[in-house]
């Protein structure tokens, strides 16, 4: 009964992942091509492609899109390598894990806005800067200069410019950690991990450096099973809209931003244009694929003559500076975001240049906590309800991989569908599913709202689950079902308490991309279901900068205390456990010893009346 019950959970799996995204693009494609009863357009017909490639600002709205998304995944995979190849060998490497985990945790919108206080011309960057610059002319000019007229921003500001290099830059600081993780999930599965282990063994015996080891021996190995993770990240990075809504230029947009936008439009012929711009950004996507494949068997062509030639290092001074280098940027970058939303959450007044504000106050949580207060119980109840779930559909798919192993074909099938809605742009299918979903049950507002977070949840949880479960020791359930243990309590009583730190962290991770989801809480729930992530988005263009920072703060917390949770859980679980035991074993211990002393007075006994 149980094998048949995980083998339900591993259809309905794939059942969830496949048909929202296949019903979203069948959405999108119907109005694409002029079929939208909902206005009177009964016809299919092309019109609407023409109508949006004679727009203006067409191009540059592609090119921003593809510039942006596939310049950031070079830039995020470089980074990572680097860092990888600078610590893979160090015992450092868990101190870098640790110093990237405030990025990989942070909701893209969250890191937007704190970006975009650190970055803008009066933020701490510019007022340091300006702080030394006069400082330095009243040294050296003190009696030509006027300390009052410092300019007061920074020419040439990243934010908002043309080229889109403020949301490339953020980005590729958001993705970087996800490489990292997905890279060394891959690194610790078993078979990999012992054979990259003897391949370093032998590079160091032959004289390689650490980081030749790594470019040389270890990325070639591993490289094609990070390849679909690395292929998510360019998908997402060209149809992101969080970031390029606020980091990113307006006129003209990115495409996903206009999509949203046009979707969103008062007039509905407008979602006609949306849908025919949905489908062009599935094209821009694709298109970054294929360069991104193109690139790569580029740059394998050239590197087999690197690996023949015997060269025992790999510019290993260059890698190991630029490791070490963007280590530095980042925890630079940490502790300025972390320092200036604080300072503006509890700002009474902050001029510029000042590094400290005038005064503090708490007028602006008790604002934004009163207004926050529906929309933090929504975002809880999604959060745990859709990671909850998704981590028991996950362990039930994964325990069926062991009990019923499906063939080849359906194996890689069932892979490629887990990385489905990742390959998708979201703007192209979730608009489609919306559509869909106002023809059935329309009124089921938080059905619609927890189907469209589940496919984005369920393929984090099982990626950061499936390492876990395949790692686990298999011997403990032979040994149980030699003991005539059925596969439930196998299990219920050895593979979940094996595995229960992993299964928290992977739910604190669900928790993390449950609470950072924008785009398909705003689409599905229609904006009915105000989230903290929804609120914190809007908040940039109509609060002010101090209550958008006590957003960005609230928002931060939560996915951090899921995560405090997943790792402090598993020690005081353990911790109790232990005492029980001893308390176990003491009260057993006193309980024999009465027992045994009888035992031994009887013995006594008798001994005496034989001697009598």
């Amino acid at each position: 009964m149980f094998t048949l019950v995980t083998l339900v959970a591993r259809w309905c799996l794939l059942l969830l992942l496949c048909i929202p995204i296949l019903a979203g693009l069948l959405g999108v494609i119907f109005p694409a091509m002029g079929y939208f009863p909902a206005i009177g357009a009964n016809a299919f017909s092309m019109q609407v492609f023409a109508t949006l490639f004679a727009l203006p600002d067409i191009g540059q709205m592609m090119w921003l899109s593809l510039f942006t998304g596939l310049g950031s995944t070079f830039l995020a995979v470089l980074a990572a390598f680097c860092i990888l190849a600078t610590f893979y060998q160090s015992s450092l490497l868990g101190k870098v894990q640790g110093v990237l985990s405030p990025f990989l945790v942070f909701p893209h919108a969250s890191a937007a806005i704190a970006l975009l206080f650190v970055l803008s011309p009066s933020g701490i960057f510019a007022a340091i800067s300006t702080r030394i610059n006069g400082y330095f002319s009243h040294v050296f000019t003190s009696s030509f200069v006027n300390e009052t007229a410092l300019p007061a921003s920074n020419e040439g500001a990243l934010l908002y410019d043309d080229t889109g290099l403020s949301v490339l830059i953020a980005l590729s600081l958001k993705e970087v950690p996800f490489i990292i993780l997905m890279t060394l999930s891959v690194m610790s599965q078993p078979l990999v991990k012992k054979k990259l282990t003897g391949y370093v063994k032998v590079g160091a015996a032959l004289g390689y450096s650490p980081t030749a080891s790594f470019f040389k021996l270890v990325l070639p190995t591993i490289f094609s099973q990070i390849k679909l993770p690395i292929l998510a990240v360019l998908v997402f990075a060209t149809s992101n809209v969080e970031i390029p809504l606020i980091l990113g230029p307006n006129n003209p947009s990115t495409l996903a931003v206009a999509i949203m936008y046009w979707f969103n439009h008062i007039d509905l012929s407008m979602r006609l244009l949306a849908s025919s711009a949905a489908v062009l950004q599935v094209a821009v996507s694709a298109v970054a694929i294929l360069l991104f494949l193109g690139i790569e068997r580029f740059v394998k062509n050239m590197a087999k003559h690197c690996l023949a030639t015997g060269n025992r290092f790999f510019a290993d001074t260059a890698l190991r500076s630029c490791g070490f280098a963007i280590m530095a940027l980042y925890i630079i970058l940490i502790c300025a975001m972390v320092y200036t939303v604080v300072m503006y959450a509890f700002a009474k007044q902050w001029h510029f240049p000042l590094l400290l504000p005038e005064g503090t106050t708490l007028l602006h949580w008790n604002t934004a906590l009163s207004a926050l207060a529906s929309p933090f119980i929504n975002t809880l109840l999604l959060g745990v309800l859709v990671s909850t779930s998704s981590l028991v559909l996950v362990l039930f798919t994964l325990e069926s991989e062991q009990l019923k192993p499906a063939r080849a074909f359906i194996a890689n099938a069932f892979s490629l569908s887990l990385f489905l809605p990742l390959l998708v742009p979201g703007v192209a299918f979730l608009y489609g599913l919306v559509w869909f979903q106002q023809l059935a049950f329309q009124n089921a507002v938080w059905f619609h709202t927890y189907i469209a977070h589940m496919v984005y949840v369920v393929p984090y949880v099982f990626l950061s689950m499936a390492v876990a479960y395949r790692k686990l020791d298999n011997r403990y359930a032979m040994v149980a079902q030699n003991l005539g243990k059925t596969p439930w309590q196998v299990f219920y009583h050895i593979k979940l308490p094996s595995l229960f730190s992993a299964i928290m962290i992977a739910w604190a991770l669900g928790l993390a991309i449950s609470f950072s989801q924008y785009l398909p809480t705003l689409l599905a729930s229609g904006g009915t279901i105000p989230t903290v992530t929804t609120e914190a988005v809007a908040s940039v263009s109509g609060s002010s900068t101090r209550l958008t920072a006590v957003y960005v703060i609230v928002q931060a917390m939560m996915p951090l205390i899921g995560f405090m949770i997943a790792w402090y859980l598993p020690v005081f679980a353990m911790g109790q456990g232990k005492r029980q035991m001893h308390i176990s074993n003491y009260s057993r211990a006193t309980t024999a010893e009465p027992v045994q002393q009888a035992r031994i007075n009887k013995s006594k006994n008798k001994s005496k009346k034989g001697r009598n």
